[in-house]
């Protein structure tokens, strides 16, 4: 039956992109929502997460994740507030986090909901550096990067939701930092407020280049998020038994990007390339929350997100969010 009291604002699926995604792929959707069974919920979202991986959610086809539904609602990492509640553990005012994004309401069975500590933080910082993004970071370094005190770690899109977590995590265990990013702001935010080791701008100079400057000795870890181009560069300055965490592959979300000429060097210089999807390592989470609220609490981790106002503004930011300008740094949430 329906809630005759309340209604929701969805962002819909309404077809694949072909290449970039343009406004004509999402609808901006009104519906009715549903009276409160037993052990049901209901939440207004405050926040909710924007990520590249969306991306290969709207092609056609088997992947990692679930596509997108046609017609129906996206999804994504949300946080918000118990309004009406019928499960004594989700009392109305709790912050919660959900995978029920793109909406500004919703009901859920209380298992699919994770109360979260908006003590110890801000709410929002659990989509960013305190939830799965932070937790891909320091899954990525400490678990299959296997990461050392004094080895020279190069992160790509380290401007990124990923990547900035990345570089403060590298730094503070004691590690040589070189991160890129796509222009002159992303640069200077990682150079004067992550005081990463080394960075440069990729889209205006010659990747390969700058990695022989910055790294003359070679590299033991890249935290690759991009694929293509910085990929390849840095296969050409991998040290022997180096070790690459394959992260994201933004380079080729919209198109294919080619594949490494050189990746030859895998044997050369008997390199371990090993795949990361932070839903594998979801049980790391008590720990990594254990090491990064203290870090976040004190000053000695930056939660950087860019927040965009207005659940109707959600495609345009993903829109621009694919396109790496300057528009976004750190995390990208939506502000419901």
């Amino acid at each position: 039956m329906p809630n005759s009291n309340l209604q929701a604002k969805e962002i819909r699926f309404a077809s694949c992109p072909q290449g970039e995604p343009s406004q004509e792929n999402f609808t901006l959707t009104t519906v009715d929502l549903p009276e409160l069974q037993p052990g049901e919920v209901l939440v207004r979202n405050s926040f909710f997460s924007i990520d590249p991986y969306m991306r290969g959610r709207m092609n056609e086809g088997k992947s990692y994740i679930l596509p997108f539904a046609l017609g129906k609602a996206l999804d994504g990492a949300a946080v918000g507030q118990v309004v009406q509640s019928r499960d004594s553990g989700f009392p109305p005012s709790a912050w919660v986090l959900s995978f029920c994004g793109w909406r500004d309401y919703f009901v859920s069975q209380a298992s699919q909901l994770r109360k979260i500590d908006a003590t110890q933080a801000p709410p929002s910082a659990y989509l960013g550096v305190l939830g799965a993004t932070g937790l891909t970071a320091w899954v990525g370094l400490n678990d299959v990067a296997r990461i050392k005190e004094k080895e020279t770690v190069f992160i790509s899109a380290a401007a990124g939701a990923v990547g900035s977590v990345a570089c403060q995590l590298a730094k503070l265990y004691g590690c040589q930092v070189i991160a890129s990013a796509g222009s002159a702001a992303k640069v200077a935010f990682l150079k004067n407020q992550l005081h990463v080791d080394y960075a440069y701008n990729y889209r205006e100079s010659e990747p390969l280049r700058q990695l022989e400057i910055a790294a003359p000795d070679g590299l033991h870890v890249y935290f690759d998020n991009t694929a293509g181009p910085q990929l390849e560069a840095a296969l050409g300055v991998m040290r022997n038994h180096g070790r690459i965490v394959m992260c994201g592959a933004i380079a080729g979300y919209n198109a294919p990007s080619p594949g490494p000429k050189n990746l030859h060097q895998v044997i050369i210089r008997r390199l371990r390339l090993q795949g990361l999807l932070v839903a594998d390592h979801l049980h790391r989470m008590p720990a990594f929350l254990d090491e990064m609220i203290p870090l976040l609490r004190a000053g000695k981790v930056l939660h950087q997100e860019t927040v965009v106002d207005g659940i109707e503004k959600a495609p345009d930011a993903f829109i621009s969010l694919l396109q790496s300008g300057d528009a976004h740094i750190g995390k990208l949430v939506i502000h419901v």
